[in-house]
């Protein structure tokens, strides 16, 4: 596992959301084969009227030349080698020229061409603001690179190569793009990794040492984490993933469950011992007693992530299917290394089982106990309270998120993307596809008219940039034929549309310009392309709703179709399809963790008692969302189930230990809830320590999603154990005892009761064998 992990790579494509069998990534993908993808350009910006002085425009000349040298670099559209279109009356066709076909000599040239520049009205709002003063470079780079390891390196290139000019001439540039914003993302997504394994290791190392005060305990319990950790990454490996913003998570997570195993059994392992002094004697019924209740505990936390498989989205399967076989991985190097382990040491010292005699915890459960039974109504009254409360909390939930959603707003990647918004209204890519299904199609006068009719209506929104299309061509084109007069910016009228079309270039002229990237070569599909700032998903499907309108009133559905398309609305209707998907897999979790802890308790009721007390936090966390305005978006959403998959463990050792003392004491049901609350008390108090400050490293990340995650699971684990430890016991004492005495005595009488009550083995003397010990535990009460 350890060489397969040496494999492991990073993820650098755009997450997928949709499945590919949706309708509208179908078309997505069909929009792709025929313009290509609308993901692939960098852009480099610039505000600074210093950029036009002939010193520091010399300079960014050669910094632009050097630019297009770097492997996986396309092409450079700046300033310096903008084309405009030339009429050529000796050809009557039109020239594709650069406005600065060569270097300028001096300031007055320079500003000359500037001049000229600006008033191609093509250009702006895409490349240059004149308003502001804003000038964009737009870098195009190979999608084959983008997708693999490489594209850090050429990010890097291309960033230290621009920041040579930045520090020649003291100006700034700005950098985005949805390539740069990726490449970034997956660079902290791996510096993160491993500050969260960091961090994890040191949580749980000074807990084990706070807990148990063994370094031995600390070294063997932190080796077992480890080598979970190492068998995570080799499955990565192993199974054809890559490391993503949600399996870059992982390694610590396992960190966490598996930390939470190792208490488990060592606490019991020590109560054990207390008991009898018997070393092997204490390792055998770790393993007897509590065994198939951590089995449980692992087997619920694993549902809690495997239901991601159930969305269909690629990121979260993967995510899913990884998490959930490596929390059984870890469950069975616990199981297996602990006992193996502490049977070669020696027995632990009075020092170590101190904690099992702590003051403070011991004070602690006593005060759970003395409420739970004698001040049920006060638990019932404060838990009520928080239910109208979690409820009102609810009704405030909304749903929302953006392309460019966790990155926080002191992010130099913000910053930077908030430039490009304020000069050019966004890069995110948002793509109108025009089908007129006949050749030519689109050239006719009315489809033109159409497509300046609705690029009228785009304009109304704030929020898009101006458009690039084939009208926005002729309008250029009518300007060239008219020597540059920018009043001419506008659609040829029916008297100048034949002098003007037979000046551009015909089909097999197509390949190489402009052009080509807007239509296909038949002339039947063009594109309208607009930028778009980083909106919510809310703000998008607005957009859209109002475009729809404008769209089937201005074109004829029965000879255009037209339909909005790109990375934007994938995204849009990625979220809801994730969001969607999500809660069927949550309800599946509860069905799930149901079946599965009715291995353990074969009564509907007990089952209803162990889930009610975890569904409860649930409701409290949304509404704790509600309130502080954190929207439900795919990275939020997660939260749950991953939460009921954790803290139902508290559920299932406490109702375990339950079980168990029912059967020890006659059916009392008084004697067993106290019992189990003093033993069980104090291992779900050692646990909630270490997962509440385990997750809360999450916090400490630089993405929303990661950040929420932490801080909404850990108070979510803040809830569940008040959860555990007063209202599950309350409940229990609350119901009518004979209901349970008479299951259970159901479930001895069937033969299925482990907890029937015989005979106790004579204790046996010395130290016995493993065999000896076995055969001790069969015949007695356990």
């Amino acid at each position: 596992m350890g060489w397969q992990a040496t494999k492991v790579e990073m993820s650098y494509e755009l997450a997928q959301m949709l499945p590919e069998s949706d309708s509208s990534y179908i078309e997505y993908r069909k929009f792709t084969q025929t313009f290509g993808e609308d993901g692939n350009v960098a852009f480099i910006g610039v505000e600074d009227a210093r950029f036009l002085e002939l010193e520091n425009f010399l300079q960014w000349i050669e910094v632009a030349e050097e630019l297009k040298s770097i492997e996986g670099v396309t092409a450079v559209l700046s300033i310096a080698n903008i084309p405009e279109i030339v009429r050529n009356d000796e050809t009557r066709k039109f020239d594709f020229r650069p406005v600065m076909q060569h270097t300028p000599q001096t300031q007055q040239e320079l500003d000359s061409l500037v001049d000229r520049l600006l008033n191609l009205k093509f250009y702006e709002g895409l490349l240059f603001n004149s308003e502001t003063g804003a000038f964009m470079s737009a870098v195009s780079l190979d999608r084959s690179i983008l997708n693999t390891q490489k594209r850090v390196t050429l990010i890097n290139e291309l960033y230290e190569t621009s920041q040579k000019f930045e520090e020649a001439t003291g100006i700034k540039f700005y950098y985005s793009g949805l390539p740069y914003i990726r490449t970034r993302t997956a660079e902290k997504i791996e510096s993160e990794l491993r500050l969260f394994v960091l961090l994890a290791l040191i949580i749980a190392s000074l807990a084990l040492l706070a807990f148990f005060r063994s370094f031995k305990a600390v070294f063997f319990s932190v080796l077992i984490v480890i080598i979970s950790v190492i068998w995570a990454l080799g499955l990565v490996a192993l199974l054809g993933y890559e490391i993503t913003i949600l399996t870059g998570i992982l390694p610590p997570l396992l960190i966490i469950i598996g930390v939470e195993n190792c208490i488990f059994l060592l606490n019991k392992y020590h109560q054990e011992y207390t008991h009898h002094g018997n070393k092997i004697k204490s390792l055998v019924r770790v393993v007897q007693r509590i065994g198939k209740a951590t089995m449980l505990t692992n087997a619920t936390t694993a549902v809690g992530f495997a239901t991601f498989i159930l969305t269909g989205n690629r990121i979260l399967v993967e995510f899913g299917i990884v998490a959930a076989l490596n929390i059984l991985f870890v469950f069975m190097l616990t199981l297996f290394l602990i006992p193996i382990f502490f049977s070669y040491l020696a027995p632990p010292q009075t020092r170590h089982t101190k904690h099992l005699e702590s003051r403070f915890l011991r004070r602690a459960v006593k005060r759970v106990v003395h409420t739970v039974v004698f001040h049920r109504s006060r638990v019932y009254w404060a838990f009520s309270i928080l239910l109208i409360a979690g409820i009102i909390g609810i009704t405030r939930l909304h749903t929302s998120g953006s392309v460019v959603d966790d990155i926080p707003h002191r992010d130099p990647i913000y910053k930077d993307l908030l430039f490009f918004e304020r000069n050019i209204n966004g890069i995110l890519p948002l793509e109108i596809l025009v089908e007129t299904n006949r050749p030519n199609g689109i050239t006719h006068p009315r489809t033109l008219a159409n497509i300046d009719q609705l690029q009228d209506t785009l304009a109304l929104f704030d929020e898009l940039s101006s458009p690039l299309s084939i009208v926005e061509v002729l309008k250029f084109a009518k300007q060239a034929f008219y020597r540059g007069n920018p009043d001419m910016y506008e659609l040829p009228n029916r008297h100048e549309r034949n002098f003007i079309m037979s000046y551009l270039p015909q089909n097999e002229e197509m390949n190489d310009n402009l052009v080509s990237s807007l239509a296909d070569s038949t002339m039947q599909k063009t594109r309208i392309s607009v930028q778009m700032a980083n909106i919510g998903t809310n703000r998008i499907r607005e957009i859209q709703e109002q475009l729809q309108p404008a769209i089937d009133s201005i074109f004829d559905a029965e000879t255009t179709r037209v339909s909005m398309t790109g990375a934007s609305v994938i995204f849009l209707k990625g979220s809801g399809y994730l969001i969607k998907n999500l809660l069927t897999s949550l309800i599946f979790a509860v069905i799930i963790i149901s079946l599965l802890m009715a291995l353990l308790f074969n009564h509907w009721r007990m089952i209803l008692i162990s889930l009610l007390p975890n569904l409860f936090p649930q409701i409290l966390t949304a509404a704790l969302m509600g309130f502080t305005g954190v929207p439900i978006k795919p990275s939020t959403i997660l939260v749950f189930s991953i939460a009921l998959g954790i803290s139902v463990d508290n559920s299932i050792h406490f109702l375990a230990k339950f079980k168990q003392e029912l059967a020890f004491n006659n059916y009392n049901i008084k004697h067993a809830v106290m019992t189990a609350l003093r033993e069980s008390g104090v291992s779900m108090m050692y646990t909630f320590v270490v997962l509440f400050f385990g997750f809360s490293i999450f916090t400490a990340s630089s993405f929303g999603g990661t950040q929420a995650l932490g801080y909404l699971i850990a108070f979510t684990l803040l809830i569940a154990l008040m959860s555990n430890l007063f209202l599950m016991p309350s409940i229990l004492l609350s119901l009518h005892k004979r209901i349970i005495i008479k299951k259970f005595k159901m479930e001895d009488g069937d033969g299925n009761g482990s907890f029937s009550q015989k005979p106790a083995a004579k204790p046996l003397a010395g130290n016995p064998s493993l065999h000896e010990v076995q055969v001790s535990e069969d015949k007695s009460s356990s």
